[in-house]
């Protein structure tokens, strides 16, 4: 069998595609991967590294927003779009796939949309609680869209062909050993918090977790991603006042969470956005949260996924306007202090977990690919 995965942008589109292909391999290892990317996207770094081959287009998302200069940059990415097609066309010709999977993100639309028009058997994933922009372009050509919440069928114009089968993650997120991970990260028995906002970061949540580790105490151990975007002048800024942070301290900082399975391994409790692939390792990992979604996502799909996932039970929201240090911390320590709640909130995260996502996906990707009996 061949398989494109296409997807980009952010790790939310990247991880998914990545778990459901990990598995492939090992299940079927004669089967060839091959990824369709962007050439400035996160997955140039992601997907090597998990040691799939990886092909780039020209390829830009669109700003959602009125300013001259999102006029400019959108204009630009109308004209990359006939290159970027032209591009992907040449590749599906040449690795002839038997299906071709889209995770989303805007690198997504060229592969799929090609393979549609070339008759390849294509499938779409939207993780999020409402359909984005590359899903709702697409809905209409591809085999089936697989979604990663539970009633929102009717936001597709094709229901019939929606099915729900949550958002993959990687094993690791549900086998991983707590002391082996926090023994990786060189953390003791106090109780630990993982904080993480993006590859990128945000730039306001890092200016903030500045006077939180301020302001934590001995209580606990945190362990801040920054993005790549905020790591020097966080590390710059704590130290210019005098705040300790590092090995040994209450407060560890890493630039960007490569090995996320034993970080939501080690943690009690996680503080962190709401895009859907983050949610979905939350529910299987079992990891109580503190969500704040972020403001700047279009349709507001960040806040609808957390208001989701909170009617579980398993996790807390707290928009970003109007939020300062203290009120995270003072919610952070009572939380930590509960552990009674703690685990009443994880056991309610593992009953809205879909574990088997990975499984659905493989089904569906046997049922519908080139040659298949079983459509």
């Amino acid at each position: 069998m061949r398989i494109v995965f296409s997807c980009g942008g952010t790790g939310g589109h990247i991880n998914p595609a990545l778990a459901v292909a990990d598995a492939v391999r090992r299940r079927e290892p004669n089967t060839a991967i091959l990824f369709i990317g962007a050439e400035n996207g996160m997955e140039t770094k992601l997907v090597p590294r998990e040691g799939f081959e990886l092909r780039v287009i020209k390829a830009q998302n669109l700003r959602h927003s009125l300013s001259p200069s999102a006029f400019v940059w959108n204009a630009r990415t109308m004209a990359l779009m006939r290159t970027s097609l032209r591009e992907t066309r040449r590749i599906l010709r040449e690795f002839v796939p038997d299906i071709v999977v889209g995770t989303g993100g805007f690198a997504c639309f060229p592969a799929v949309y090609e393979a549609t028009k070339l008759g390849i058997p294509s499938l779409l994933h939207e993780s999020n609680a409402i359909p984005g922009v590359t899903t709702k372009l697409l809905a209409k050509r591809v085999e089936r869209v697989m979604v990663g919440f539970e009633g929102v069928e009717n936001a597709y114009p094709r229901p019939d062909r929606v099915i729900v089968t949550g958002t993959p993650v990687r094993e690791a997120f549900i086998y991983m050993d707590k002391e082996k991970a926090r023994a990786s990260l060189e953390l003791d028995s106090r109780p630990v918090v993982a904080s993480f906002f993006g590859s990128v970061g945000a730039r306001d949540i890092n200016h903030l977790f500045v006077d939180f580790i301020r302001n934590m105490g001995e209580d606990f151990q945190l362990v801040h991603v920054t993005g790549r975007l905020g790591y020097t002048w966080m590390t710059q800024e704590l130290s210019r006042l005098s705040i300790p942070f590092g090995a040994g301290k209450p407060a560890k900082l890493l630039e960007y969470a490569y090995d996320m399975p034993s970080l939501m391994a080690a943690a009690d409790l996680v503080i962190c956005r709401s895009g859907a692939s983050t949610l979905s390792e939350l529910t299987v990992s079992g990891k109580p949260a503190i969500l704040i979604p972020s403001p700047n996502v279009v349709a507001d799909h960040q806040e609808k996924n957390a208001r989701k996932l909170a009617e579980t039970g398993g996790v807390e929201v707290l928009p970003e306007g109007g939020l300062n240090s203290s009120r995270l911390l003072k919610q952070t320590k009572t939380l930590l202090h509960n552990t009674e709640k703690l685990d009443k909130m994880a056991e309610a995260l593992h009953r809205a977990a879909i574990f088997d996502s990975t499984e659905r996906i493989l089904e569906l990707i046997k049922r519908f690919r080139k040659g298949s009996l079983a459509r």
